[in-house]
Protein backbone atom coordinates (compact mmCIF):
# COMPACT_ATOMS: atom_id res chain seq x y z
CA UNK A 1 0.00 0.00 0.00
CA UNK A 2 1.62 3.09 -0.49
CA UNK A 3 1.48 6.25 0.74
CA UNK A 4 0.70 9.69 -0.69
CA UNK A 5 1.19 13.06 0.98
CA UNK A 6 -2.21 14.83 0.75
CA UNK A 7 -2.16 18.25 1.40
CA UNK A 8 -5.03 20.82 1.91
CA UNK A 9 -6.15 22.80 -0.72
CA UNK A 10 -6.16 26.26 -0.18
CA UNK A 11 -9.44 28.07 -0.56
CA UNK A 12 -9.94 30.81 -2.49
CA UNK A 13 -10.47 34.02 -0.94
CA UNK A 14 -13.65 35.38 -0.28
CA UNK A 15 -13.22 38.90 -0.21
CA UNK A 16 -12.45 41.40 -3.44
CA UNK A 17 -8.93 43.52 -3.19
CA UNK A 18 -9.39 46.99 -1.90
CA UNK A 19 -10.20 49.49 -4.25
CA UNK A 20 -9.20 53.09 -3.31
CA UNK A 21 -12.55 55.11 -3.01
CA UNK A 22 -12.75 57.95 -5.32
CA UNK A 23 -14.96 60.80 -6.28
CA UNK A 24 -17.49 60.51 -9.44
CA UNK A 25 -15.72 61.80 -12.54
CA UNK A 26 -18.54 64.47 -13.01
CA UNK A 27 -17.13 66.10 -9.47
CA UNK A 28 -15.39 69.28 -10.89
CA UNK A 29 -18.02 69.81 -13.19
CA UNK A 30 -20.60 69.67 -9.78
CA UNK A 31 -18.43 71.47 -7.69
CA UNK A 32 -18.24 74.37 -10.45
CA UNK A 33 -21.92 74.57 -10.94
CA UNK A 34 -22.23 74.78 -7.16
CA UNK A 35 -20.20 77.07 -6.53
CA UNK A 36 -21.42 78.80 -9.34
CA UNK A 37 -25.03 79.20 -8.41
CA UNK A 38 -23.54 79.60 -4.55
CA UNK A 39 -22.00 82.88 -5.54
CA UNK A 40 -24.45 83.93 -8.47
CA UNK A 41 -27.42 83.97 -5.40
CA UNK A 42 -25.41 85.55 -3.13
CA UNK A 43 -24.74 88.36 -5.06
CA UNK A 44 -28.24 88.67 -6.33
CA UNK A 45 -29.14 88.69 -2.92
CA UNK A 46 -26.02 91.04 -1.80
CA UNK A 47 -26.29 92.93 -5.48
CA UNK A 48 -22.53 92.57 -6.00
CA UNK A 49 -21.02 93.13 -9.51
CA UNK A 50 -20.27 90.18 -11.99
CA UNK A 51 -16.27 90.06 -11.39
CA UNK A 52 -16.94 89.88 -7.64
CA UNK A 53 -19.62 87.07 -8.40
CA UNK A 54 -16.97 85.01 -10.33
CA UNK A 55 -14.38 85.49 -7.72
CA UNK A 56 -17.07 84.51 -4.92
CA UNK A 57 -17.50 81.08 -7.11
CA UNK A 58 -13.94 80.52 -7.58
CA UNK A 59 -13.10 80.69 -3.83
CA UNK A 60 -15.56 78.35 -3.60
CA UNK A 61 -15.00 75.71 -6.21
CA UNK A 62 -11.12 75.96 -4.98
CA UNK A 63 -12.37 75.28 -1.45
CA UNK A 64 -15.35 72.71 -1.74
CA UNK A 65 -13.41 70.46 -4.55
CA UNK A 66 -10.62 70.02 -2.52
CA UNK A 67 -12.77 69.41 1.04
CA UNK A 68 -15.00 67.00 -0.86
CA UNK A 69 -11.73 65.15 -2.28
CA UNK A 70 -10.16 65.07 1.51
CA UNK A 71 -13.18 63.41 2.65
CA UNK A 72 -13.73 60.46 0.24
CA UNK A 73 -10.04 59.93 -1.68
CA UNK A 74 -7.64 61.57 1.36
CA UNK A 75 -5.44 64.64 1.58
CA UNK A 76 -2.90 63.33 -1.17
CA UNK A 77 -5.56 63.72 -3.72
CA UNK A 78 -7.21 66.36 -2.37
CA UNK A 79 -3.74 68.55 -2.75
CA UNK A 80 -3.34 66.73 -6.50
CA UNK A 81 -6.74 68.47 -6.93
CA UNK A 82 -6.00 71.76 -5.11
CA UNK A 83 -3.21 72.43 -7.71
CA UNK A 84 -5.18 70.99 -10.92
CA UNK A 85 -7.81 73.76 -10.07
CA UNK A 86 -5.46 76.68 -9.52
CA UNK A 87 -3.54 75.65 -13.12
CA UNK A 88 -6.54 75.60 -14.94
CA UNK A 89 -7.97 78.79 -13.18
CA UNK A 90 -4.81 80.16 -14.13
CA UNK A 91 -4.88 79.10 -17.62
CA UNK A 92 -8.52 80.51 -17.81
CA UNK A 93 -7.52 83.94 -16.08
CA UNK A 94 -4.81 84.38 -19.33
CA UNK A 95 -7.31 83.59 -21.85
CA UNK A 96 -9.59 86.06 -20.51
CA UNK A 97 -7.73 89.14 -22.10
CA UNK A 98 -6.49 87.25 -25.56
CA UNK A 99 -10.63 86.35 -25.88
CA UNK A 100 -11.58 89.72 -25.55
CA UNK A 101 -8.76 91.04 -27.94
CA UNK A 102 -9.78 88.94 -30.42
CA UNK A 103 -13.17 89.58 -30.17
CA UNK A 104 -12.88 93.28 -29.92
CA UNK A 105 -10.95 93.38 -32.87
CA UNK A 106 -13.00 91.22 -35.01
CA UNK A 107 -16.53 92.54 -34.16
CA UNK A 108 -15.45 95.79 -34.73
CA UNK A 109 -13.04 95.37 -37.92
CA UNK A 110 -15.50 93.08 -39.87
CA UNK A 111 -17.76 94.79 -41.04
CA UNK A 112 -15.39 97.33 -42.87
CA UNK A 113 -13.23 94.64 -45.26
CA UNK A 114 -14.23 94.67 -48.60
CA UNK A 115 -12.07 94.69 -51.62
CA UNK A 116 -12.26 98.18 -51.96
CA UNK A 117 -10.99 98.23 -48.35
CA UNK A 118 -7.85 95.77 -49.31
CA UNK A 119 -7.06 97.46 -53.16
CA UNK A 120 -7.75 101.50 -52.74
CA UNK A 121 -5.03 103.86 -50.77
CA UNK A 122 -6.43 107.16 -48.82
CA UNK A 123 -5.15 109.49 -51.46
CA UNK A 124 -7.94 112.25 -51.41
CA UNK A 125 -10.52 110.28 -49.34
CA UNK A 126 -11.79 112.62 -46.41
CA UNK A 127 -15.05 110.53 -45.30
CA UNK A 128 -15.96 107.10 -46.50
CA UNK A 129 -14.30 105.41 -48.61
CA UNK A 130 -10.44 104.62 -49.30
CA UNK A 131 -8.78 101.52 -47.71
CA UNK A 132 -5.08 100.11 -46.88
CA UNK A 133 -3.51 98.86 -49.69
CA UNK A 134 -0.72 101.56 -49.26
CA UNK A 135 0.06 100.39 -45.62
CA UNK A 136 -0.51 97.30 -46.37
CA UNK A 137 2.41 96.56 -49.14
CA UNK A 138 4.75 98.95 -46.92
CA UNK A 139 4.47 96.81 -43.97
CA UNK A 140 5.09 93.92 -46.67
CA UNK A 141 8.28 95.84 -48.15
CA UNK A 142 9.80 96.84 -44.73
CA UNK A 143 9.26 93.70 -42.97
CA UNK A 144 10.80 91.85 -46.01
CA UNK A 145 13.56 93.89 -46.53
CA UNK A 146 13.92 93.81 -42.31
CA UNK A 147 14.31 89.63 -43.01
CA UNK A 148 16.53 90.29 -45.27
CA UNK A 149 19.22 91.93 -43.33
CA UNK A 150 18.33 90.21 -40.03
CA UNK A 151 18.19 86.49 -40.95
CA UNK A 152 21.82 86.24 -42.38
CA UNK A 153 23.48 88.32 -39.21
CA UNK A 154 21.57 86.42 -36.80
CA UNK A 155 22.37 83.01 -37.91
CA UNK A 156 25.97 83.75 -38.70
CA UNK A 157 26.44 85.12 -35.08
CA UNK A 158 24.42 82.13 -33.43
CA UNK A 159 26.71 79.75 -36.06
CA UNK A 160 29.79 81.42 -34.23
CA UNK A 161 28.61 81.16 -30.68
CA UNK A 162 28.10 78.13 -31.03
CA UNK A 163 30.98 76.42 -33.35
CA UNK A 164 33.49 78.24 -33.32
CA UNK A 165 33.82 80.55 -30.69
CA UNK A 166 32.45 78.31 -27.49
CA UNK A 167 33.53 79.57 -23.99
CA UNK A 168 36.23 82.43 -25.29
CA UNK A 169 35.67 86.29 -24.30
CA UNK A 170 34.20 87.59 -27.60
CA UNK A 171 31.74 84.79 -27.60
CA UNK A 172 30.74 85.77 -23.91
CA UNK A 173 30.49 89.37 -24.60
CA UNK A 174 28.52 89.13 -28.51
CA UNK A 175 26.18 86.69 -26.25
CA UNK A 176 25.83 89.30 -23.37
CA UNK A 177 25.52 92.03 -25.97
CA UNK A 178 22.30 89.97 -27.42
CA UNK A 179 20.55 89.50 -24.09
CA UNK A 180 20.71 93.45 -23.36
CA UNK A 181 19.45 93.84 -27.36
CA UNK A 182 16.61 91.41 -26.54
CA UNK A 183 15.16 93.97 -24.05
CA UNK A 184 15.85 97.57 -25.72
CA UNK A 185 12.69 99.16 -25.94
CA UNK A 186 11.82 99.35 -29.74
CA UNK A 187 11.60 103.08 -29.83
CA UNK A 188 15.45 103.36 -28.98
CA UNK A 189 16.55 101.25 -31.74
CA UNK A 190 13.71 103.67 -34.27
CA UNK A 191 15.78 106.76 -32.48
CA UNK A 192 19.04 104.53 -33.40
CA UNK A 193 17.91 104.13 -37.00
CA UNK A 194 16.50 107.79 -36.89
CA UNK A 195 20.44 109.21 -35.65
CA UNK A 196 22.30 106.80 -38.07
CA UNK A 197 20.30 107.71 -41.53
CA UNK A 198 20.47 111.77 -40.20
CA UNK A 199 24.17 111.46 -39.75
CA UNK A 200 24.26 110.16 -43.48
CA UNK A 201 21.79 111.81 -45.21
CA UNK A 202 20.99 114.59 -43.27
CA UNK A 203 18.28 115.91 -40.95
CA UNK A 204 14.52 115.37 -41.48
CA UNK A 205 14.89 111.90 -43.36
CA UNK A 206 12.34 109.34 -43.80
CA UNK A 207 12.29 106.09 -45.98
CA UNK A 208 11.57 102.83 -45.80
CA UNK A 209 14.72 101.09 -45.57
CA UNK A 210 15.27 103.42 -41.96
CA UNK A 211 12.76 101.41 -41.02
CA UNK A 212 13.95 98.46 -41.62
CA UNK A 213 16.93 98.97 -40.33
CA UNK A 214 15.41 99.99 -36.63
CA UNK A 215 13.13 96.91 -36.82
CA UNK A 216 16.47 94.68 -37.57
CA UNK A 217 17.95 95.70 -34.64
CA UNK A 218 14.51 94.35 -33.18
CA UNK A 219 14.87 90.70 -34.89
CA UNK A 220 18.29 90.06 -35.01
CA UNK A 221 18.82 89.09 -31.27
CA UNK A 222 15.36 86.91 -31.41
CA UNK A 223 17.14 85.09 -34.48
CA UNK A 224 20.35 84.79 -32.73
CA UNK A 225 18.47 83.00 -29.41
CA UNK A 226 16.37 81.11 -31.22
CA UNK A 227 19.31 79.83 -33.86
CA UNK A 228 21.50 79.26 -31.16
CA UNK A 229 19.31 77.58 -29.08
CA UNK A 230 18.93 74.96 -31.97
CA UNK A 231 22.53 74.67 -32.75
CA UNK A 232 22.72 73.30 -29.18
CA UNK A 233 20.59 70.77 -29.69
CA UNK A 234 22.16 69.24 -32.77
CA UNK A 235 23.87 65.86 -31.16
CA UNK A 236 27.80 66.03 -30.91
CA UNK A 237 28.07 62.81 -32.79
CA UNK A 238 26.63 63.91 -35.58
CA UNK A 239 29.78 66.41 -35.77
CA UNK A 240 32.09 63.98 -34.64
CA UNK A 241 31.11 61.68 -37.55
CA UNK A 242 31.62 64.12 -40.14
CA UNK A 243 34.93 65.01 -38.94
CA UNK A 244 36.09 61.25 -38.84
CA UNK A 245 35.38 60.68 -42.29
CA UNK A 246 37.35 63.91 -43.08
CA UNK A 247 34.82 66.75 -43.53
CA UNK A 248 35.89 69.93 -43.06
CA UNK A 249 34.27 71.87 -40.57
CA UNK A 250 32.93 74.42 -43.09
CA UNK A 251 30.93 71.94 -44.20
CA UNK A 252 29.90 70.06 -41.67
CA UNK A 253 28.21 73.06 -40.13
CA UNK A 254 26.55 73.32 -43.59
CA UNK A 255 25.72 69.42 -44.78
CA UNK A 256 25.21 68.64 -41.52
CA UNK A 257 24.50 71.20 -38.45
CA UNK A 258 21.71 73.50 -39.81
CA UNK A 259 19.95 71.19 -42.03
CA UNK A 260 19.69 69.25 -38.53
CA UNK A 261 18.24 72.09 -37.28
CA UNK A 262 16.64 74.21 -40.00
CA UNK A 263 13.33 73.45 -38.57
CA UNK A 264 13.80 75.40 -35.38
CA UNK A 265 15.50 78.08 -37.19
CA UNK A 266 12.88 78.60 -39.54
CA UNK A 267 9.97 78.88 -36.84
CA UNK A 268 12.20 81.25 -34.83
CA UNK A 269 12.60 83.22 -37.97
CA UNK A 270 9.31 83.32 -38.42
CA UNK A 271 8.00 84.75 -34.71
CA UNK A 272 10.63 87.12 -35.20
CA UNK A 273 8.71 88.54 -37.90
CA UNK A 274 5.38 88.49 -36.30
CA UNK A 275 7.25 90.16 -33.52
CA UNK A 276 7.86 92.50 -35.10
CA UNK A 277 5.42 93.23 -37.48
CA UNK A 278 3.20 95.01 -35.77
CA UNK A 279 6.16 97.82 -34.22
CA UNK A 280 4.69 101.09 -34.26
CA UNK A 281 7.13 103.31 -32.81
CA UNK A 282 10.24 102.54 -34.65
CA UNK A 283 8.22 103.47 -37.78
CA UNK A 284 6.55 106.39 -36.99
CA UNK A 285 10.04 108.16 -36.24
CA UNK A 286 12.08 106.81 -38.90
CA UNK A 287 9.57 106.02 -41.85
CA UNK A 288 6.48 108.40 -41.14
CA UNK A 289 3.18 108.14 -43.35
CA UNK A 290 1.78 108.32 -46.37
CA UNK A 291 -1.81 108.44 -48.17
CA UNK A 292 -0.51 107.08 -51.13
CA UNK A 293 1.32 103.96 -52.34
CA UNK A 294 5.31 103.80 -51.90
CA UNK A 295 6.72 100.50 -53.28
CA UNK A 296 10.13 102.42 -53.20
CA UNK A 297 12.23 101.96 -49.56
CA UNK A 298 15.13 104.52 -50.81
CA UNK A 299 12.45 107.86 -51.58
CA UNK A 300 10.23 108.71 -49.46
CA UNK A 301 7.79 108.18 -47.24
CA UNK A 302 5.89 105.04 -46.57
CA UNK A 303 2.73 104.27 -45.22
CA UNK A 304 2.21 100.66 -42.69
CA UNK A 305 -0.42 99.21 -41.42
CA UNK A 306 0.87 99.83 -37.45
CA UNK A 307 1.39 103.60 -38.27
CA UNK A 308 -2.18 104.07 -40.14
CA UNK A 309 -3.86 102.31 -37.21
CA UNK A 310 -2.16 105.06 -34.77
CA UNK A 311 -2.53 107.85 -37.39
CA UNK A 312 -6.25 106.99 -37.82
CA UNK A 313 -7.46 106.81 -34.21
CA UNK A 314 -5.15 109.80 -32.76
CA UNK A 315 -6.22 112.24 -35.91
CA UNK A 316 -10.05 112.89 -34.71
CA UNK A 317 -11.50 115.65 -36.51
CA UNK A 318 -14.72 115.57 -38.45
CA UNK A 319 -14.78 112.10 -39.64
CA UNK A 320 -13.93 110.63 -36.33
CA UNK A 321 -16.02 107.65 -36.88
CA UNK A 322 -15.01 106.84 -40.33
CA UNK A 323 -10.77 106.72 -39.40
CA UNK A 324 -11.98 105.06 -36.06
CA UNK A 325 -13.42 102.38 -38.48
CA UNK A 326 -10.58 101.73 -40.67
CA UNK A 327 -8.76 101.79 -37.80
CA UNK A 328 -10.53 98.48 -36.58
CA UNK A 329 -9.89 96.92 -39.93
CA UNK A 330 -6.47 97.77 -40.28
CA UNK A 331 -6.11 95.91 -36.89
CA UNK A 332 -7.75 93.20 -38.08
CA UNK A 333 -5.84 92.74 -40.86
CA UNK A 334 -2.57 93.12 -39.01
CA UNK A 335 -3.89 90.74 -36.00
CA UNK A 336 -4.33 88.40 -39.12
CA UNK A 337 -1.05 88.18 -40.78
CA UNK A 338 0.45 88.04 -37.43
CA UNK A 339 -1.32 84.85 -36.59
CA UNK A 340 -0.94 83.14 -40.13
CA UNK A 341 3.02 84.05 -39.51
CA UNK A 342 2.57 82.20 -36.48
CA UNK A 343 0.51 78.91 -38.06
CA UNK A 344 3.56 79.01 -40.76
CA UNK A 345 6.10 78.93 -37.88
CA UNK A 346 4.38 75.76 -36.70
CA UNK A 347 3.53 74.19 -40.03
CA UNK A 348 7.47 74.81 -41.11
CA UNK A 349 8.71 73.69 -37.61
CA UNK A 350 6.31 70.39 -38.06
CA UNK A 351 8.00 69.94 -42.00
CA UNK A 352 11.34 70.29 -41.28
CA UNK A 353 11.72 68.91 -38.08
CA UNK A 354 14.48 65.79 -38.23
CA UNK A 355 12.48 62.51 -38.89
CA UNK A 356 12.74 59.76 -36.57
CA UNK A 357 12.22 56.15 -36.56
CA UNK A 358 12.29 54.15 -40.28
Amino acid sequence: MSMTDERPVAAPPTHMPLVAPQIPSYAPALAAVVAAGVAALLGILLGWSVVAVVLLAWALLVVVLPAWSAAVEGNRRAKDRLVTTIAWSTFALAMIPLVSLVYEVVSNGYGVLSSEFLTYDMRGVLGEGGGIYHALMGTLVITALATAISVPIGVLAAIYLIEYGKGNRLARTVTFLVDVMTGIPSIVAGLFAFALFTLIFGPGVRFGIGGAVALSVLMIPIVVRATEEMLKLVPEELREASYALGVPKWRTITKVVLPTALGGIVTGVTLAIARVAGETAPLLIIVGTTTTLNLNPFDGRMATLPVFIFSSVTTGGKYDAEQTARAWGAALVLVAIVMALNLLARAVGKIFAPKTGR
